[in-house]
């Protein structure tokens, strides 16, 4: 075959080859519809904030009640996706929230609980690694419900599952429910 065939095939294959790979790309980048109807109901329809009174209302929720959306930005669809995603290889870990956004209120206050118990030094020192390591430096961009929630996991998955502070750091960025991509509160 001469080189100016093989250029020839080149030059005609490779719009055809970009076009497969463009369309691939598209598939891969669209969530699924599932993904885009919690996203549209949790991204407009949500309760939580970062004030104090919402916090203390934690504590009274009813079992059935559910802390829903961003406190801080508005959601990101794409990293929505990535984060759901991303968390359903703890699926087997209760603990763990599978929406960063739609937390059940029994759990949020449970966590609270947890984060309000002691860790030994050596527990310590993986909490503070997941604190230095972590996206938002902490399990929140603020200190707010979140912060404790999350904080609580964190503990609880130190005392009781043996996580490390990199593992908790890894739960923490999936968690985040600040809102906006993931590269916004850094």
């Amino acid at each position: 075959m001469t080189s100016r065939f093989r250029l020839s095939i080149a030059a005609t294959l490779a719009p055809v080859l970009l076009l497969a790979a463009l369309t691939t790309a598209r598939a891969e980048a669209t969530p699924d519809p599932d993904i885009v109807k919690r996203f549209e109901f949790l991204s407009q329809n949500g309760n939580s904030s970062c004030s104090r009174s919402f916090r203390d209302s934690i504590d009274d929720m009813p079992a059935d009640a559910r802390l829903q959306g961003s406190c801080c930005s508005e959601m990101d669809l794409h990293r929505y996706s990535e984060q759901v995603a991303g968390l359903k290889q703890y699926s087997d870990i209760p603990d763990i929230p599978p929406d960063p956004y739609d937390i059940a209120a029994p759990l949020a206050q449970n966590l609270i609980v947890a984060y309000e118990q002691p860790l030994t030094p050596e527990q310590q020192k993986h909490y503070d690694l997941a604190m230095e390591t972590s996206n938002e430096k902490g399990p929140c961009c603020c200190p707010c419900w979140r912060w404790e929630v999350f904080g609580g996991l964190g503990e609880l998955l130190i005392r009781e599952q043996g996580f490390t502070g990199e593992q908790v750091a890894q739960i923490w960025n999936l968690s985040d429910g600040c809102g906006g991509d993931a590269h916004m509160h850094n």
